[in-house]
């Protein structure tokens, strides 16, 4: 079936009730008809919810649904976006085994490769995005995974991840890619050579800043090990949550499309006034991976980001002016979101850090929503003039 159809018609078998939509399963364990159906259900002789911190008919849902988008064998969800890049990464890696990165990514991975990973004795190595072809210098024997985000979290660079899949095959390692900002509707990494694909569900899978989820799909090897680890760990997402973000992908094509052509529009605006410089957006024909984007994409998504002319003295200006879009750390909602990354989303990195991952003091991201575009642009406009 075609993706929209998937988004809709992916559901779980109808109670006796024979509802039309999916019932929320509020339920933290389930009964057995005997010793023997208890024993063979724990010896995981048989397909069955046992404790929702495994499974729930809601989130069996909202996994599926996600993993046959993505064109995926398997997958788990989980609490926060971040708590699915954590257990993902927990689960494959021993003490001892590498990672290598783009240094392009969120503030918080960025804490797991260089705070956390380190005391287990898991080391990384990153590598520029637009200095791809230096990845294989990084490779060592204990080398296991290759991590990228595409497009960046703020800066809206794109990788080649066609390229990322051929280096990750002929080595033997494990492409993961954070695939967030495009969702399965406008990019499936598994098509290029991915192993496993994660997404942040809190974001434009949710669209309208409700809930928090995350979720993990990809080969079914690779998720089993995942699957045993959050099971035992606990990382599990809520069914309610399962069930929001469930609906929310019925909804999903329709969301991005109108994302897309409205940011389109912004960007072409901001492209046009002085006080913004080195606009990003993938789709513009001025982003340095413009061609890369085009091949792997099927539009440029709700993000954009930019610098404001006299940096962060004008960038607070900008930010104190703006009157209808929100002021927020959070993207992909319905509203139109305005964040300054120095201070928030990657505040905790050094200012050497910061210009490493290609984030100035003014840079702004805009995750860009549903209003009218030219109410939105308007706002901008404003904003940006009262700086001068």
């Amino acid at each position: 079936m075609h993706f929209e159809t998937e988004a809709i018609r992916t559901q779980t078998e109808r109670t006796q009730f024979q509802e039309h939509s999916t019932p929320l399963y509020l339920t933290s364990s389930y009964v057995f008809e005997d010793a023997e159906d208890m024993r063979a259900s724990f010896a995981e002789e048989k397909e069955r919810n046992i404790y929702s911190r495994f499974t729930n008919p809601n989130t069996s849902e909202f996994v599926e649904k996600i993993t046959r988008m993505e064109g995926a064998e398997a997958g788990f969800a989980f609490a926060t976006g971040m708590s699915a890049v954590f257990s993902s990464l927990a689960a494959l890696l021993n003490s001892g085994n590498h990672i290598i990165s783009s240094r392009a990514v969120f503030g918080s991975t960025h804490s797991l490769f260089t705070k956390f990973f380190p005391k287990w004795n898991i080391s990384h190595s990153y590598f520029k995005v637009n200095e791809v072809e230096k990845l294989e210098s990084l490779i060592r024997p204990e080398t296991k995974i290759i991590f990228a985000e595409s497009p960046t979290n703020p800066g809206v660079d794109i990788l080649d991840l066609e390229l990322l899949g051929q280096i990750a095959k002929k080595h033997d390692l494990i492409l993961i890619i954070d695939n967030c900002f495009a969702t399965p509707y406008l990019q499936n990494p598994i098509k290029f050579g991915a192993h496993l694909v994660i997404h942040s569900a809190t974001k434009l899978i949710d669209g309208q800043g409700r809930v928090l989820g995350g979720v993990t799909v990809g080969n079914a090897d690779l998720v089993r090990d995942i699957y045993l680890f959050s099971r035992n760990t606990g990382p599990a997402l809520s069914p309610f949550n399962a069930w929001v973000l469930s609906k929310s992908l019925e909804t999903l094509p329709v969301r991005l499309d109108r994302h897309c052509k409205n940011a389109l529009k912004l960007a072409e605006f901001l492209e046009k006034q002085a006080n913004a410089e080195k606009v990003k957006y993938p789709f513009l024909k001025s982003h340095p991976q413009y061609q890369i984007a085009k091949k792997q994409m099927k539009a440029g998504g709700n993000i954009i980001s930019f610098e404001i002319k006299g940096g962060l003295e004008a960038g607070r200006k900008f930010i104190n002016a703006i009157k209808l879009c929100s002021r927020s750390a959070n993207l992909g909602d319905t509203r139109s979101i305005v964040t300054h990354p120095a201070s928030t989303t990657h505040s905790k990195l050094s200012e050497e850090e910061r210009l490493e991952a290609g984030i100035s003091v003014g840079l702004v991201r805009i995750s860009v929503g549903l209003e009218h575009p030219n109410d939105v642009i308007a706002d901008l406009k404003q904003a940006l003039n009262s700086i001068e």
